[in-house]
């Protein structure tokens, strides 16, 4: 015998169901599922071009032994020229670096150091936008 009225002989669908409590209060749950990136697509596309001007260019920190760390960057856009680039670098933040060749990401500059924030303002100044550099780190 129920004191708050007769319940409800069908059964709650599988994405949605109420509970009634003893005090005629309702709680209804919602299980659908809901993702919030479904209509966004591939970020970088299933034919992405290594190093075209769509991509961005990452500047990455990876941690050596103890305090030592090295700077990575990649994905410049092919009308720079690496070998300059990594020489106008090491004579400006006075560090040493190599060009390394990577199967997927192309020519990675490498430098000794800490050097995102100095990289990301060098870039900007000399002509590349600042929405297309994407800074990774600690």
């Amino acid at each position: 015998m129920h004191c708050c009225g007769p319940r409800s002989v069908t059964p709650p669908s599988v994405t949605q169901f109420s509970i009634t409590s003893p005090l005629s209060l309702t709680v209804t749950f919602n299980l659908n599922s809901y993702d919030p990136f479904a209509d966004e697509g591939d970020p970088l596309g299933d034919n992405a071009d290594v190093g075209s001007t769509a991509d961005y260019i990452h500047i990455r920190i990876q941690q050596r032994n103890g305090r030592k760390t090295l700077t990575t960057l990649q994905g410049l856009p092919k009308q720079y020229d690496p070998k300059k680039l990594l020489k106008a670098f090491k004579k400006e933040f006075a560090c040493n670096g190599t060009l390394v060749d990577d199967e997927k990401m192309g020519q990675v500059i490498q430098l000794q150091g800490d050097q995102r924030a100095k990289i990301s303002s060098f870039l900007v100044e000399n002509g590349l936008e600042k929405s297309t550099i994407k800074v990774h780190g600690f």
